[in-house]
């Protein structure tokens, strides 16, 4: 076991190390950037989390006594009303979300392509940049649609991208180097979209009940049998946050 009692570790780098059930005690931690991070089961007490921003997924967070989850997700269904159809429940549902996110992301390309070309390929504060994100909902469908609910075991196109954190998969792209237009992004990213619609658009109440096939082969999901509303639920909650996500950095973008 590690012990760095008194040492200056400031400006360091942790990726992919394991810190499962270790203690932190009069640590210095501002500043710190946490991405990717399992934080389950933490405990904090008497810490100061001032100027502090948590994007992320958020359940039975306690502060004070008090779970703030359900508040949070009270405040962002107030703000954005459409957000609660993102949640469905039916074949009904589940086609107009998918409707809401056809059209949302429309207007989202639309204003990209106000901006200067090169531009679609910078990074806001370290995150994918809009094209990079419009390749990483590509990855999302071809994982989640095409893999888990059509069978396929390796739907993979080069300009996919998985997430950062995911281990490097043999027959799985993961080319951060490319550089695509944005209307050679849009052509795969089309494609995969008209590919969930016509899912949803066949989808029935015994198929959204229904239980996916293990799919052979390494990749992801793993070769396993997922809850095709699961399945679906995943790319609806990929759309909806990394479009909020590419707005907020269009915002940066448009400002410097």
């Amino acid at each position: 076991m590690a012990d760095f009692t008194g040492d200056n570790l400031s400006g360091s780098r942790f990726e992919r190390v394991d810190l499962t059930s270790a203690e932190f005690r009069a640590v210095d931690l501002s500043q710190a950037r946490f991405r990717g991070v399992d934080l389950r089961e933490v405990v904090m007490r008497g810490v100061e989390l001032v100027d502090v921003r948590i994007d992320g997924e958020i359940h039975n967070l306690v502060v004070n006594g008090v779970d703030v989850a359900p508040l949070v997700n009270a405040e962002l269904d107030r703000r954005d009303p459409l957000r609660v159809r993102m949640r469905p429940t039916d074949p009904d549902g589940f086609r107009e979300a998918w409707g809401i996110v056809e059209g949302l992301w429309e207007g989202t390309v639309a204003r990209a392509r106000g901006l200067d070309p090169g531009l679609l390929h910078d990074s806001v504060d370290g995150e994918w940049s809009f094209i990079e994100t419009l390749r990483h909902l590509v990855f999302a469908t071809d994982a989640w649609v095409r893999r888990a609910i059509l069978g396929d075991p390796a739907p993979w196109d080069p300009l996919g991208l998985p997430w950062d954190e995911m281990p490097d998969t043999p027959g799985i792209p993961r080319d951060r180097q490319v550089r695509p237009s944005l209307d050679e992004a849009l052509v795969l990213r089309r494609d995969r979209m008209a590919t969930v619609r016509t899912v949803l658009d066949g989808l029935t109440d015994e198929s959204l009940a229904s239980r996916t096939d293990p799919v052979e082969g390494a990749g992801w999901p793993p070769p396993e049998s997922f809850p095709v509303r699961e399945c679906l639920l995943v790319v609806l909650n990929e759309e909806w946050h990394h479009r909020r996500f590419a707005e907020r950095d269009l915002d940066a973008l448009e400002t410097g």
